[in-house]
């Protein structure tokens, strides 16, 4: 099967751009069921930085689960603070149905095998929930999406993982069988020091207003395509290529399916935008 990687553009309605590009890849109608709870895993690793999805993004993927009986905004305990501190980024979305969700609080686990650790992993993570990967698109070559499951571990040293990064991730990926729906979320695109999370919260000084989202169903894909789109070699990406040899996704960009806007338009077009960015922080 050919991996679908929809790219679409929004200008404030990112609701609608978000059904296009769910109707580009065939939609959601496996997932969005009465019988399946839904996971949102927000990546925000510091929650006084601005690189981590906008509240509209993450309030069109909730709204379009809208038969889910209950959505889980997910994440864990870092050393900067915790899930729960970090999730209040979204607290005006919380309601009865659409809850926060701390992973390192969680009592209720199951044991999984991350690098040469036996992790309690959250119940919430296992199928038949439904879970989802949203990050934003950044000129990072450690990944995004991918590189986002490494809050699924619940306690604050995840830095003993990043010798081994790239097993960790991939671990988590298979430990909870995989992710089911990526939406990366280019309403900025971060380049620079302001695309590493380890950076200081000043992140809004290297990122560029670039309005579109990318979503597919196969997250290797779309972290290749996010990664060829800002300049970078997807098949370089050390994540991508254990992903591909695991068989995990597709990570050559012939081999997937770009669909909606113009992929070498876009790519021109940012090349372009990086470009001008660049030579404006270097005056």
């Amino acid at each position: 099967m050919i991996s679908k990687v929809a790219i679409v553009e929004f200008n404030g309605d990112v609701q609608r751009s978000l059904k296009q590009a769910l109707k580009l890849i065939g939609n959601i109608d496996d997932l969005n069921t009465k019988k399946r709870p839904v996971v949102i895993k927000v990546g925000v690793f510091n929650h006084k930085a601005e690189t981590h999805s906008t509240v509209n993004v993450v309030n069109a993927i909730a709204n379009s689960f809208n038969q889910a009986p209950r959505i889980f905004l997910a994440e864990s305990d870092n050393y900067k603070g915790t899930g729960t501190e970090r999730l209040q980024i979204w607290k005006t979305l919380f309601t009865e149905r659409v809850v926060p969700f701390n992973l390192s609080e969680d009592a209720n686990t199951r044991k999984v095998k991350i690098t040469d650790e036996e992790i309690g992993f959250s119940h919430i993570l296992f199928k038949p929930n439904v879970f989802v990967s949203t990050h934003v698109l950044r000129t990072f070559e450690k990944g995004s999406i991918l590189k986002n499951l490494l809050g699924l571990i619940p306690d604050r040293k995840k830095a003993r993982f990043h010798k081994k990064l790239e097993t960790a991730l991939l671990d988590a990926y298979e430990a909870i069988g995989g992710i089911d729906l990526v939406v990366l979320d280019g309403t900025y695109t971060y380049r620079g020091a302001g695309a590493n999370p380890h950076v200081g919260p000043d992140s809004t000084r290297y990122r560029i207003k670039t309005n579109i989202l990318l979503v597919g169903r196969d997250a290797v894909a779309v972290e290749a395509v996010g990664a060829a789109l800002v300049g970078l070699d997807p098949e370089k990406m050390p994540v991508i290529l254990e992903a591909m040899n695991r068989g995990l996704g597709e990570g050559k960009i012939e081999k997937i399916d770009v669909l909606g806007i113009s992929f070498e338009n876009l790519k021109e077009n940012f090349r372009q935008l990086l470009k001008v960015s660049k030579k404006k922080r270097s005056h």
